[in-house]
């Protein structure tokens, strides 16, 4: 029996690739010498690496460190952007986490930068008191498997299983050492994991 449910976040719980590819394509297109187009599609390829490695791989036309610098203005803007314009959960997710409170804790762990996890809960603050902790890199500087290892240790859980949908949340998820439920209506492509679910609401009778 699990005592605990640790969420990943984009792909996950919302889909904020549309209005990320607007507010990347608004700072890019400050720097004609960036070629390279942004679009929601794109970013669903890319979404749940390491942001430096978003950035290499989605600013081709200019030099490792140019992507690199981009993307954290990028990511800056990003915040600001989503938490006026907002991004859309899943169908199900709000009374999934609503049902699962009341038997899990529940937890967020994403790799993502300063103040991304905080933006998600200013666009839905009904669902921040819902959640025990988040862990994240731009906070931990640490990599997702060791971000999941904390919220364990700090939390003292003893049966988590960890939900997402990318195989780098699959493979984090083993380096941590707990179970892996492949959310698959989500971004990624995964081959192996514990169980799966096609919608949010499937994770309830899943649990049972």
């Amino acid at each position: 029996m699990y005592d605990s449910i640790i969420f990943d976040l984009d792909g996950t719980l919302w889909d904020s690739t549309k209005e990320v590819a607007k507010a990347w394509t608004e700072v890019k297109n400050k720097y004609p010498e960036v070629k390279d187009e942004i679009t929601a599609d794109k970013l669903k390829g890319l979404f749940g690496q390491l942001l430096e490695d978003i950035g290499i791989q989605l600013f081709q036309s200019v030099s490792k460190e140019k992507a690199i610098e981009l993307i954290r203005q990028c990511c800056e803007y990003e915040n600001e952007y989503l938490a006026k314009h907002g991004a859309d959960l899943y169908p199900g997710i709000e009374e999934l986490i609503i049902k699962l409170h009341k038997k899990y804790k529940l937890f967020i762990v994403s790799n993502c930068q300063e103040g991304y996890i905080q933006c998600f809960f200013k666009v839905y603050p009904q669902l921040e008191k819902y959640f025990t902790d988040y862990e994240y890199p731009g906070r931990s500087g640490k990599a997702k498997a060791d971000n999941i290892k904390m919220v364990i240790e700090r939390n003292n859980l003893k049966n988590p299983v960890y939900v997402g949908d990318t195989a780098g949340d699959a493979k984090a998820a083993k380096l941590a050492g707990v179970p892996f439920i492949y959310a698959r209506y989500g971004f990624g492509q995964v081959e192996e994991y514990d169980d799966f679910i096609d919608k949010p609401l499937d994770l309830l009778e899943k649990l049972k």
